[in-house]
């Protein structure tokens, strides 16, 4: 059935507008609507073009990652070469450039335009009649690898230009040069993911990104979310419409073609080395890589000029490098070295990370001791050894690391890396837990290392609750050597305190009080300050339900934990670990020991007692035992805090209403839908007051 008149006037209209959003989103960095109203868009135009076929369009947003996997590469032959450029290694040499430049030229100054070099994979995209038609990789420079269906899958390519003013309409014939590569982010996700899964880890984005694109499948491609910037053009149909390289840049941009947003025009050769210094300050904070800086004479009248004198010079010898162009180098980011050690330094989790202590070499104008190997998994995919040859990176601030192993170089005494037993700070026991790449110091209350996140845990508004100890003034309490544990924050005084900075004695003595009161809490919010891996709220609140008591959880086998909801081997091991170290155990005693003023909690209702109305205690008889609650609005407490109380006295706190729910807690401004679907369920609803007359009961 062919579509109507309407319909085909829809899919249009749906096409031009998914493609101005896509520009807004992915080339401007600037949305106009949510992505939920793009996403109404495109299943709108999807659904249009299911139901008539003929509306399908090679340039539709919805041919994005249409295309069947390819058996292999066709090859392309480059209308105009794709020319490598000369490179400048120092300040000197790109001064040479630009006296070769000017002298070709019989002027005192030249404008350029300097843009940066992208670390990724130079490519080739054709349009004809503003649709995209053909993308290749550079190849050897005259042919490449057709990957039309992949570059299709990139966002920020537009397979149709934008339609503007006729005076500044593209030509019937468009070949546009550009780069391809993958922003750190990016980068990032696809070897975590690749980790994960058991998969290829890249050793850089320019790896990562030119193995994405050389995917048979683009549905892979696609998910590995590449970018684009455009920085030249090839083949060109018509007349010419434009003088200059940087207005180029700026016409194609407005056709939505994606440029570097770091291109500048610069004047002479001081205007270079300004912009070099400018770029390489801001290197580290780019999203992307980029290895150096591009400078190509600006008008076109003028590099047609050098580029007939190099053929002159050439005496008809292949063209390789232009005259007009130059590309500068940063210095290497990657050196090779020998790994002398490996020690393991503990992280402010626990984490365990293997160092590579190295013979030293100078990258990147710094001399580098020490690279990270990131953890175990890592050490036995690369085969990292002692004694090995290796290739070290370093990129700005960034934490140096081995990139990859020599095997061709390892001497035959070289020394496998092994995990230690013990936690290198404090001795504890280091836990693996199967299939998880990192270990972990299991000290969590005692180690050194981990001091001031156990205390801020300990502290945080869903564990103890202790108000105005925030993280700078932790800082302070460790740094000082005023708090070693949790339990030393129960002996602090009214003195120590004062003489902190920001800390009047107003602010200490409020301070005091807040932990005074923070002695009486609930079991299930004493168990999650622990910090114990894996342990969270919910599986806090299990824990006490179930056992009622600390000793018996301390002392529980496997087979008992294995026993509650939600937790598995993996928890159970993170729970029996921590609390199998002695030092563990001391901390726990100093917080319950009457000499700080113990910290205590009422007994937690078993479930079973509390719906067959058993006894466990006085606090099964309470009204609130028992009951099924959900709270909305706002209450003359924070809601934690009540949602605490409530639990303490049996009562279970949930998120959403069903047929099972008791009552529901309306505090002020409650929400609208929670109140007609109570009403709806016939829950009871009850307000404050009545709150408080049964939580007093």
């Amino acid at each position: 059935m062919s579509a109507p008149a309407p319909e085909r006037e829809q899919a249009e209209h749906l096409r031009r507008a998914l493609e101005h959003h896509n520009h807004r989103y992915y080339v401007l960095d600037d949305p106009e609507i949510p992505d939920a109203e793009y996403d109404r868009l495109l299943r709108e135009l999807q659904a249009l073009e299911a139901r008539y076929p003929e509306l399908v369009t090679p340039d539709s947003p919805t041919q994005r990652v249409g295309a069947e996997p390819l058996a292999s590469f066709a090859e392309v032959e480059h209308r105009l070469p794709m020319l490598s450029l000369s490179n400048a290694l120092d300040e000197h040499e790109l001064r040479e450039f630009d006296r070769r430049v000017r002298e070709g030229l019989g002027t005192d100054q030249v404008r350029y335009s300097a843009e940066p070099k992208l670390d990724g994979l130079a490519i080739s995209l054709c349009y004809e009649d503003g649709v995209l038609v053909q993308a290749a990789t550079r190849g050897d420079g005259h042919r490449g690898e057709e990957v039309t269906a992949q570059v299709r899958t990139i966002q920020s390519v537009p397979l149709r230009l934008r339609e503007l003013e006729r005076e500044d309409r593209w030509p019937a014939l468009l070949e546009v040069r550009g780069e391809v590569f993958l922003t750190y982010e990016r980068f990032a996700a696809i070897n975590a993911r690749a980790q994960r899964e058991g998969g290829k880890v890249f050793a850089n984005p320019r790896n990562a990104a030119a193995g994405s694109l050389r995917q048979l499948d683009p549905r892979v491609t696609a998910a590995r979310g590449l970018s684009l910037f455009c920085y030249g053009l090839g083949a060109i149909g018509g007349a010419p419409w434009s003088e200059s390289h940087s207005d180029s840049l700026a016409r194609i941009a407005r056709w939505g073609l994606p440029v570097s947003p770091e291109q500048r025009s610069v004047e002479g050769i001081e205007g270079c080395i300004a912009y070099l210094t400018a770029i390489g300050e801001r290197r580290e904070r780019l999203a992307y890589a980029i290895d150096g800086v591009v400078y190509k004479v600006d008008a076109f009248a003028q590099q047609r000029v050098l580029t007939e004198q190099a053929e002159k010079r050439r005496k008809g010898a292949e063209n390789r490098n232009p005259a007009w162009a130059i590309a500068y180098k940063f210095p290497a980011q990657e050196e090779l070295t020998t790994v002398e050690a490996v020690a393991f330094q503990v992280g402010r989790t626990g984490a365990l990370t293997p160092v590579a202590r190295l013979a030293p070499v100078s990258i990147a104008g710094a001399m580098v001791a020490n690279a990270t190997l990131h953890n175990m998994d890592e050490i036995q995919r690369k085969d990292v050894r002692v004694g090995d040859t290796v290739y070290v990176r370093r990129a700005g601030d960034v934490i140096p690391e081995v990139v990859r192993v020599l095997p061709e170089r390892r001497p035959s005494d070289t020394v496998p890396v092994r995990l230690p037993a013990h936690c290198p700070v404090c001795g504890s026991d280091v836990l693996r837990v199967e299939g998880e790449a990192v270990a972990r110091c299991t000290g969590g209350l005692f180690c050194a290392a981990q001091r001031k996140e156990a205390i801020k845990h300990f502290a945080s508004r869903r564990a103890m609750d202790i108000e105005g100890l925030g993280d700078k003034l932790v800082e302070q309490l460790v740094d000082r050597g005023l708090v070693a544990d949790p339990a030393d924050l129960y002996g602090l005084t009214l003195e120590q305190l004062s003489g902190l900075e920001r800390m009047g004695e107003k602010s200490a003595a409020n301070l005091l009080a807040v932990l005074d009161q923070s002695r009486h809490t609930t079991l299930a919010r004493f168990i999650h300050a622990l910090g114990i891996r894996e342990v969270g709220e919910t599986t806090a609140r299990a824990l006490a339900e179930h056992f009622r008591d600390l000793d018996a959880l301390i002392e529980a086998p496997e087979a008992a934990l294995l026993l509650i909801e939600g937790i598995g081997p993996v928890v159970a091991a993170q729970i029996q670990a921590f609390f199998a170290q002695p030092h563990n155990r001391e901390v726990i005693a100093k917080l319950r020991a009457p000499a700080l003023g113990a910290i205590t909690w009422e007994r937690p209702v078993e479930p079973e007692d509390a719906r067959e109305g058993g006894a466990a205690g006085a606090v099964t008889s309470h009204p609130l035992a028992g009951k099924t609650v959900v709270i909305t609005g706002t209450l003359d407490r924070p809601r934690d805090a009540i949602k605490a109380q409530l639990e303490a006295l049996g009562a279970k706190v949930t998120t959403s209403l069903s047929k099972k729910t008791d009552w529901l807690i309306a505090g002020a401004e409650p929400g609208d839908k929670k109140l007609i679907k109570a009403k709806e369920l016939g829950v009871e609803i009850i307000g404050g007051e009545r709150l408080a007359d049964l939580m007093g009961a």
